[in-house]
């Protein structure tokens, strides 16, 4: 379980990473008013962006492959769940790239035809960022409902400390709540990831460092 668990916290470190800073190369230029003009002269930025942010799916997925023979040892119904949220998730985060390169695309082709004021390709565009945006609060969704089954196994089973899977139930309602509301139209501002990213950075050092508690063996469900 040692190797499993090191792994595992290295995927939800590179994660974070790769997401955090993928995100920070594609947000601001996804939120620019003048999409077409502006976009595909930063396309280095957008590529690098999306690529990093693949990762993140990719890694995602893994995380849900090298947890998943762990987990369903303690419950094997939660531990499924699990699994296919996070494989739900990593789909989701892939589809939201479409996004991005679609209005690349169509950017290239406006600066190249003069038409980057055309309303009908502006409309296209924004759909395309707006398309990105509520695909990637689904995965959210998703993250935050699958992990309050990730987080009852790890606090009924002591596979990590108690304290440590309360942040995580803590997180992902967090996390839950603020996607909720942005796909309705609202900011919740930043104080709800806050417990959410104390437990993923916390959860993998603890498991690259000490990994499962090896007594929790001795209390798995049947």
């Amino acid at each position: 379980m040692k190797k499993k668990a090191r792994a595992a916290g290295a995927l939800f470190l590179v994660s974070t990473g790769t997401f955090l800073i993928g995100s920070g190369m594609l947000d601001p230029i996804l939120h620019r008013t003048d999409l077409l003009a502006g976009i595909y002269p930063d396309r280095t930025f957008v590529f690098a962006g999306v690529f990093l942010e693949l990762i993140n799916a990719l890694a995602v997925a893994g995380i849900a492959m090298l947890l998943h023979p762990v987990l369903k040892k303690h419950n094997e119904a939660f531990a499924l769940g699990y699994f296919g949220s996070r494989v739900l998730e990593s789909a989701l985060l892939i589809m939201s790239l479409i996004g991005p390169l679609v209005l690349l695309a169509l950017s290239e082709q406006a600066v190249s035809a003069g038409t980057s004021g055309d309303s009908y390709l502006q409309t296209i565009g924004r759909s395309a960022v707006d398309a990105h945006f509520m695909l990637f609060e689904m995965a959210m969704i998703v993250l935050g409902a699958g992990s309050f089954l990730f987080c009852h196994i790890l606090y009924r089973s002591r596979l990590v400390p108690r304290w440590l899977s309360v942040i995580g139930f803590i997180g992902y309602a967090g996390l839950l709540a603020s996607s909720c509301l942005s796909i309705v139209g609202l900011d919740s501002g930043t104080v709800l990831f806050i417990p959410g990213a104390i437990f993923e950075i916390v959860l993998p050092v603890w498991l690259m460092v000490k990994g499962f508690h090896p007594r929790s063996e001795d209390r798995r469900r049947p």
